[in-house]
């Protein structure tokens, strides 16, 4: 199983320039915890995760409640907070590779990358659907041989 075949294509990015505020919004809208950042001529120059957004706000919890607030939503900008020059995965890449990556960095997402070209994204989300779907299917070979 490739990169390719587990991944979320066309992700939902944000600019390097935009506040904590957009990147929330967008994570919120989209349901999603992980967002490429791109600089202004559209090359991924980071990621922003729920947590480096939790940290920066000094709160355990990021709740829309809150937003309106905090001050420091409107003025602290994604570059600040950001995971800078993430590690990416080409989408020819094996999923075991991604997810060995993932666990010895420690982090919860990687760009996918054709080129210099961002069409994905594989997180730890990816990864356990793809297991979970695997798993299904063996034992469901398992139960019923006859199948095969």
């Amino acid at each position: 199983m490739n990169v390719l075949d587990i991944m979320t294509a066309r992700p939902v990015t944000i600019r390097v320039d935009k506040t904590l505020r957009n990147a929330l919004e967008l994570m919120d809208e989209h349901h999603c915890k992980h967002l490429p950042v791109l600089s202004a001529s559209g090359h991924v120059v980071g990621v922003i995760s729920d947590r480096d957004c939790r940290y920066a706000l000094n709160s355990p919890f990021v709740q829309r409640d809150n937003w309106q607030k905090d001050v420091l939503i409107d003025r602290v900008p994604v570059r600040a907070v950001m995971s800078p020059a993430p590690i990416i995965i080409e989408p020819d890449a094996l999923a075991s590779e991604a997810a060995r990556l993932m666990l010895t960095h420690r982090i919860g997402c990687l760009p996918v990358m054709r080129g210099e070209t961002l069409i994905g994204i594989i997180t730890r989300s990816d990864v356990l659907i793809a297991f979970m779907n695997v798993h299904q299917r063996y034992e469901e070979l398992a139960h019923h041989p006859e199948s095969m």
